[in-house]
């Protein structure tokens, strides 16, 4: 119509979220825990020690030696943007990955996982699964209205799990960063808090001990239960 005005959906009773807080964030399968070097980065460097592979994707590492990498854990930990967790496995007791809240802009309501390094041992397990579904539980409980996932365009195994994990593909951004030398393309994924529900439950049905035969082998796909949540999918895989 002429002379009408479009704008965005009104927001009246819009609070910011907090940021996130120093708590242990506790599952089933998985714990996550405020990182801190000292209490961490003995276990966490054993067990990336049996692959360099883990840190292709990332701004750092690998690291040749346990005070190497306990200098870079003590760089980071205790900060506000981006907070980073030390997960556990709970069924092992071991420490076996680290991953973080950042570009955390509450007054938006957006927050990104990431720094996403999880060991062999921990890869593909029920404990990896529920860590990813803790902070996306934290995130939307907490009054965010946006979750996202950004990775390496070139790295398909994480354009896979945000995929499987029920964030939905956004695209590439071209040409958005450099990091140890090399171009990165970015692939972005992202949820929203009005498919939080449906998300919840998904996992929920994945994570229960029923979804798993006497050999613990899945049932149903965690993939399957997000599909109809997912407003849009990878193209590339």
């Amino acid at each position: 119509m002429t002379g009408s005005k479009i704008f965005g959906e009104p927001l009246p009773d819009w609070t910011p979220p907090p940021m996130p807080q120093a708590a242990v964030l506790k599952g089933r399968y998985a714990q996550l825990e405020p990182l801190n070097a000292d209490a961490h980065a003995s276990g966490l460097h054993q067990a990336n020690a049996a692959s360099d592979e883990i840190w292709n994707y990332l701004p750092y590492g690998p690291f040749s030696s346990l005070p190497a990498y306990h200098r870079w854990m003590r760089g980071v930990e205790g900060q506000n943007d981006p907070f980073f967790y030390a997960i556990r496995d709970l069924e092992t007791g071991a420490l076996g990955g680290v991953a973080s809240f950042l570009r955390i802009t509450p007054q938006s309501g957006s927050i990104e996982v990431g720094h996403i390094n999880f060991s062999p041992a921990l890869q593909r397990t029920r404990a990896a699964t529920e860590a990813m579904f803790l902070m996306m539980q934290w995130a939307f409980e907490a009054g965010y209205r946006r979750y996202e996932w950004k990775c390496d365009a070139l790295n398909l195994a994480s354009r896979r799990a945000a995929q499987r994990l029920g964030l939905s593909y956004e695209g590439v951004f071209r040409q958005a960063t450099v990091y140890k030398g090399r171009n990165r393309d970015t692939a972005w994924f992202a949820a929203i808090d009005k498919e939080w529900p449906a998300l919840k439950s998904a996992f929920s049905t994945w994570l229960s001990p029923d979804n798993f035969d006497t050999r613990g082998r899945q049932i149903e796909r965690l993939a399957d239960l997000t599909a109809l949540v997912r407003v849009a999918d990878d193209p590339e895989l």
